[in-house]
């Protein structure tokens, strides 16, 4: 019977792997399975333990049993979406530790169950829109999801979110919601993320919009709001909200404004002091344009620098209002796009007041030659360092020129895709211009009119059948898709380093084509020729001056010498003696810690049982916990009428007396008082003290000290003597 089981198991084995490799073939010896779009009505049997990514995306399973996915330990990705899928057994995903990936999108899964991801330890995406869940229940479903990084989830039918259906979760790179139904949101539900870096939410109840910003400005950095009708908000948006704000971009995707609602959003989103840059996409705006200034410019300055604006629809734009009385909100603003939607001007008084902008892109619109005098008239744009007008009606190029050349920082501009068909002979360019395009514009020849400050020239997609311009700081030459039957020539642009002349008649070089200096007359400099490995020598080099710089100061004592010279202008600042009030002790004892016995159970005990006691500072005992051991060291000397070193072999061994002898070099020996008393513990010889303290080393030849004698009746003698010493 033991025979026959064995041959039962093997046979099943062999059975389902058959099968497995029937049902999908791509995963036979593979640890990529993909059973993508293969009618499967169930999750094939013999998956193993060497599958890593399994896709069954697109076919027609309706349920995850407990042993379909049990033997796949090793899975990493788990593909799901658009099946049939409206049920899941509790434990199917229990042996999925290290799944990363799981994708349950567009199913027809009616709740959502904390259980199904209690084990998915590792789990990082997770997608779960399109289902037909109402809400996500009680609690949190993700609160085993520790490593969650991105969260998919709602659909047309998902109407609730509660407070504690985000519990668990504290960092999320992207949070995308399908809220396109949401009609109840319980205030504070998505408070309990701590980090979003990037949040979208399809929202068409605008009445709940406000209650979910005040909940995500201390979290998301960026908030992109789609298909929302903007409601005309009074109240705050950061009232009770968690500071400090993360919020730095708002973007409205397919939005609807009126004139009143961008009004009230203008002065309610000044209250967001992180905000930065605002976009609108795809959006409506019924209205003229008749904004309430006073409000706005009463509401004080917007903290927004970047403002995109692309494909908005304006009904009725030619009766669109030119914005009078806005010159006072725009005069931070970096950077404006205005691009695909029907731009034709912008009047002069208003674009004199964009002082600080710097970048500005007007890419398909209707700007006409006519229009763009009023647009960049004169004192315009100031700042102005980068232009596109590329797709617009601009034809003649001369006066493009004459209006640019207005722009007294214009680096870059952009008119490409517009129609110009000639080119004059000169033009007049801003001086500062080095970047030109001016690709797609039919113009059939080049002349002097292109200015020669450019280092960047376009001209592909064009007409053109030579190029012989004289450019002396160009560095970069485009003449793509053009009807050039030979090279430019080399010497007019000598300073070239990039050519493109693809997709043009060219179909042989000759050698004056390539007139210049020969290769071999050439003498690169070894920068040149080796960057990299010019680089990497200067790298070494600094390094390697930075450890002998380090290694001298530490054998010179660099440090030493600054941290005390900062603590000695410190203390020169301070009083030459402290006030009488302010001393505590009769003296600081300076010793090493080798000495401690002695000092501690003999000199101390001595003097602070005698009759009357004396007071002494031990750095072990009264220096406050915690200080900078110099600051105590100076206070303790400050605060005390005598030093008392305890002089050794050990003493001038020790890094910390010797920080205690400088301070007294400084502050009590050029004094020229009295207040240092030396006790010689032991022999010692006065080359044995450091050399920078040469005022000290002349003291112990010169100086009267205390020397501890050997016999009991000496003792006696050395006792009343110092005790004579600290009286004095």
């Amino acid at each position: 019977w033991r025979v026959l089981a064995i041959y039962t198991i093997l046979a099943a084995n062999l059975s389902e792997q058959q099968a497995l490799k029937q049902a999908c073939p791509s995963c036979d010896a593979s640890q990529l399975c993909n059973c993508s779009s293969m009618g499967l009505d169930f999750i094939p049997l013999g998956l193993t333990a060497k599958i890593t990514v399994l896709n069954l995306a697109h076919n027609r399973i309706k349920r995850i049993r407990s042993q379909d996915l049990q033997q796949a330990v090793n899975l990493r990705a788990l593909l799901l979406q658009s099946n049939e899928i409206s049920s899941i057994d509790e434990d199917s995903f229990q042996s999925l530790a290290k799944l990363e990936l799981l994708d349950l999108s567009n199913n027809s899964l009616a709740h959502v169950s904390p259980v199904w991801f209690g084990h998915l330890f590792s789990l990082q995406h997770l997608h779960l829109q399109g289902n037909s869940y109402r809400d996500l229940g009680q609690s949190s479903p993700f609160s085993s999801l520790r490593n969650l990084s991105s969260l998919h989830l709602g659909n047309p039918r998902f109407s609730v979110i509660r407070q504690g259906n985000f519990e668990g979760i504290e960092l999320l790179h992207e949070l995308w919601i399908d809220g396109s139904n949401l009609s109840q949101y319980e205030q504070g539900s998505l408070k309990s993320i701590k980090k979003i870096n990037h949040m979208i939410i399809n929202l068409r109840n605008s009445n709940i919009f406000s209650d979910i910003v005040r909940d995500l400005l201390h979290s998301v950095a960026w908030l992109e709001v789609t298909e929302i009708k903007l409601p005309v908000e009074k109240k705050s948006l950061v009232q009770n909200s968690t500071r400090p704000f993360r919020m730095q971009k708002l973007t409205f995707k397919e939005a609807f404004f009126t004139d009143q609602s961008i009004s009230q959003a203008i002065v309610l989103l000044k209250e967001i002091t992180s905000l930065k840059e605002l976009e609108a996409i795809d959006c409506m705006l019924e209205g003229r344009g008749k904004w309430s200034m006073e409000e706005i410019i009463s509401s004080g300055q917007s903290f927004v620098g970047t403002v995109t604006v692309m494909r908005i629809i304006i009904q009725n734009f030619h009766l669109f209002f030119d914005l009078d009385g806005m010159e006072s909100q725009i005069n931070n603003l970096k950077r404006l796009t205005i691009a695909s939607s029907r731009v034709f001007m912008v009047p002069c008084k208003l674009a004199r007041h964009f002082s600080s902008l710097v970048y500005l892109d007007f890419h398909d619109n209707l700007l006409a030659n006519k229009r763009l005098n009023e647009t960049v008239c004169e004192g315009s744009w100031p700042s102005l360092q980068t232009l596109n007008l590329s797709l617009n009606s601009l034809k003649f190029l001369e006066q493009i020129a004459k209006y640019t050349s207005r722009l007294p920082k214009l680096n870059n501009l952009d008119i490409s895709q517009n129609n110009f068909g000639e080119i004059p002979d000169v033009c007049e360019w801003p001086k500062t211009l080095k970047y030109l395009n001016l690709s797609s514009t039919q113009i059939p020849k080049v002349t002097t009119c292109i200015p020669p400050t450019l280092e960047v020239l376009d001209v592909s997609a064009n007409n053109l059948k030579e190029f012989g311009l004289q450019l002396p700081f160009l560095k970069e030459l485009y003449l793509t898709r053009n009807h050039l039957k030979a090279l430019p020539g080399a010497t007019p642009v000598p300073n070239l380093v990039a050519l493109s002349v693809r997709r043009n008649k060219l179909n042989s070089f000759s050698k004056e084509e390539f007139e210049g200096a020969q290769v071999g007359a050439v003498h690169l400099s070894v920068m040149e020729c080796h960057r990299s490995l010019v680089v990497s020598m200067i790298c070494l080099l600094v390094f390697l001056v930075i450890l002998v710089l380090v290694a001298v100061g530490y054998k010179y004592h660099v440090v030493w010498y600054v941290r005390m010279t900062w603590a000695w202008l410190r203390a020169k600042r301070k009083p030459k003696r402290a006030p009488p009030k302010d001393v505590c002790y009769d003296a600081f004892v300076s010793y090493s810690e080798n000495d401690s016995e002695w000092v501690e159970n003999t000199m101390v005990r001595e003097l602070e049982q005698a009759c009357p006691p004396f007071r002494l500072c031990l750095h072990k005992r009264d220096f406050v916990p915690g200080k900078w051991i110099v600051d105590n060291i100076i206070d303790s000397i400050e605060k005390s009428r005598k030093t008392l070193f305890v002089l050794s072999e050990h003493f001038v061994q020790s890094e910390w007396c010797k920080y205690e002898l400088d301070f007294s070099h400084f502050r009590l020996f050029d004094e020229n008082n009295d207040a240092a008393i030396l006790v010689l513990l032991e022999p010692i010889q006065s080359k044995a003290i450091p050399k920078r303290f040469c005022k000290l080393r002349k003291i112990i030849n010169t100086k009267t000290y205390l020397e501890w004698p050997a016999g009991e009746e000496q003792q006696q003698v050395f006792w009343e003597n110092l005790k004579g010493a600290l009286k004095s």
